[in-house]
């Protein structure tokens, strides 16, 4: 299964906010050491803000922290804040019509039953535990002190 970029770009701008904490960051900071589109990124931020896991500041002297503490945030909440649906297929064709073998086919219960086991994984992470080696991450990210 692979995530969308809108889930892997929040997870990295969540990681370099807890990594910076508690100092502000900008999406340009972050689209820098990420090598990613700013443009994407502001909206992903906007939407972390939104959802109450960033707090974000406009203007001169803005970007954003983190405005919940790293343990508390779920890596599964925030892939889901990413992913347009839960559902791996929905059996329907673009008329919206039930595929002619769905009465009888199980296929969508069994991705179904993978796609709940990725997630649930997924719920047993915090951020805190993706930054396992601070250290080592704000070396790789050119961070200073924090």
């Amino acid at each position: 299964m692979r995530v969308s970029a809108y889930s892997d770009y929040a997870l990295r701008a969540l990681m370099q906010a807890a990594l910076r904490s508690p100092e502000r960051i900008t999406v340009d900071e972050v689209a820098g050491a990420f090598g990613i589109s700013r443009h994407h990124l502001v909206k992903i931020v906007h939407d972390l803000g939104r959802h109450g896991y960033l707090a974000t500041r406009r203007g001169i002297g803005g970007g954003f922290t983190l405005a919940l503490p790293p343990q508390e945030i779920r890596v599964g909440d925030i892939v889901r804040l990413g992913e347009e649906s839960h559902t791996v297929i929905d059996c329907k064709d673009r008329q919206n019509r039930f595929c002619r073998i769905f009465p009888a086919c199980r296929l969508k219960g069994v991705l179904d039953e993978a796609a709940a086991a990725f997630f649930a994984v997924l719920d047993s992470y915090t951020l805190d535990d993706l930054l396992g080696q601070p250290s080592a991450l704000k070396e790789l990210l050119q961070i200073q002190g924090s």
